[in-house]
């Protein structure tokens, strides 16, 4: 690793002030042309005493905007100070976490995943327009049934179709024969290009997908095609604990990444990262934001400083192996609960490196899904799965309690 590493809550306080301090502060500078201010004083005080052990809370009484992309040109010089703390946050990700080269990425902090998954799709539509000339009809979303709505959503905003491609029910693997069928119809159709998100940790079974398999045949039937990955649950797992993967920015048929914060990594809700290889996201330059310093290059815009740097504080209070060893701890307790399903032959998904396991649903009474507040496939009335994603708040003895209700069912 050469830029995860772990600070001291000293540290990491003068880091944070020294940024604020970089940043136009409302309380004090004459600043006249900004739409914006410093937090309402009648509900958020800016001296109220817990603020000075706070950095976090700090920088949302600040209120910094992170408008535009900080990883290339130039940037709202109001906000430079909370702008490097989150280019040092996709240094990390991209760097050390996913492989790419240095100085080679762009990104930013979104507010989700399905933000940055619609800014990956978005890129490659425009992409395919701006340099092959395609038409929209030309161009489809390609990815697996198991995929989040966000594609589907980014289809709908975008206007593109989409094709889903069919897993298999118990690997939760693309069907590779499926694949070359569905690019074959596609192609027949008059499709030419192919955006591809590939899953890193479903959402409801937390799966993986092989990217390369896209790629193989997509080649194969002689497609123009970008790949992106979607993350945003595997993001700060995967390839935590994973070696040997090609499912990271090393790998020339993958151009961006989607990660959300706001589930593995703990930061608040609305906080997800979007990253993707040089040259790409100057796809979407919004060219009537003139008003604005520098290059509106996000899906959307404003965008609150403090979010990075929550996740700023997440990673360097961990650093590398800090994060490792507390992920290692939750694989644990999802061993520990596959090791009791299994003497107990219930049947159920999970891969090996993720932290979900998603159980057939035949093996599960209704009072224990209420109960335990597991997860269905869908909410009709009859799920064919039901999902425990074994998050940090899950404690070994929750499930030893789940399983010993679930014992007593079984036995009766």
């Amino acid at each position: 690793m050469k830029y995860w590493r772990r600070y001291t809550k000293d540290e990491q306080n003068d880091r944070i002030d020294n940024a604020l301090q970089k940043n136009v502060n409302f309380l004090t500078d004459i600043s006249l042309g900004y739409p914006a201010s410093k937090l309402d004083e009648t509900v958020f005080s800016s001296d109220a005493p817990f603020l000075k052990d706070s950095p976090l809370l700090r920088s949302f009484v600040n209120n910094p905007n992170n408008i535009g992309c900080h990883t290339t040109g130039v940037s709202e010089n109001a906000f430079m100070g909370t702008q490097q703390i989150e280019r040092e946050v996709l240094q990390v990700l991209a760097v050390d976490i996913f492989k790419c080269k240095e100085d080679n990425f762009d990104g930013y902090v979104a507010t989700g995943g399905t933000e940055a998954n619609i800014q990956a799709m978005w890129i490659y539509r425009n992409l395919f327009k701006r340099k092959f000339h395609a038409k929209q009809e030309e161009i489809v979303i390609l990815c697996s049934e198991d995929s989040h709505y966000s594609m589907p959503k980014g289809a709908n905003l975008l206007n593109l179709d989409i094709a889903f491609v069919p897993v298999e029910f118990y690997t939760r693997q693309i069907q590779e024969i499926e694949l070359e069928k569905i690019i074959i119809t596609e192609k027949e159709k008059g499709k030419k290009y192919f955006i591809v998100v590939s899953n890193m940790g479903t959402t409801m079974f937390g799966s993986v997908d092989d990217p390369n398999l896209y790629a193989k045949i997509l080649l194969k039937q002689n497609t123009t095609f970008k790949i992106h990955i979607d993350g945003a649950f595997g993001g700060f797992i995967f390839p935590i604990n994973t070696e040997k993967t090609s499912v990271n920015l090393s790998n020339k048929h993958i151009s961006s990444i989607t990660i959300d914060a706001h589930k593995m990594l703990q930061a608040p809700y609305g906080t997800g990262i979007f990253l993707c290889k040089k040259g790409l996201i100057k796809n979407v330059l919004t060219k009537e934001a003139q008003y604005v310093s520098g290059m509106d290059l996000t899906l959307s815009g404003s965008r609150a400083g403090a979010s990075a740097i929550a996740v700023w504080m997440i990673l360097f209070s961990y650093g590398a192996y800090g994060w490792f060893e507390k992920i290692s701890i939750l694989l644990m307790r999802t061993q520990w609960l596959c090791d009791q399903l299994n003497d107990l032959n219930i049947k159920y998904y999970r891969h090996p490196r993720m932290n979900i396991v998603t159980i057939h649903a035949k093996f599960i009474p209704k009072e224990l899904v209420v109960k335990y507040d597991l997860v269905p496939d869908t909410h009709n009335e009859n799920p064919k799965w039901l999902k425990i994603v074994i998050m940090d708040h899950v404690e070994l003895d929750d499930l030893i309690a789940f399983i010993n209700e679930l014992k007593f069912y079984i036995n009766n």
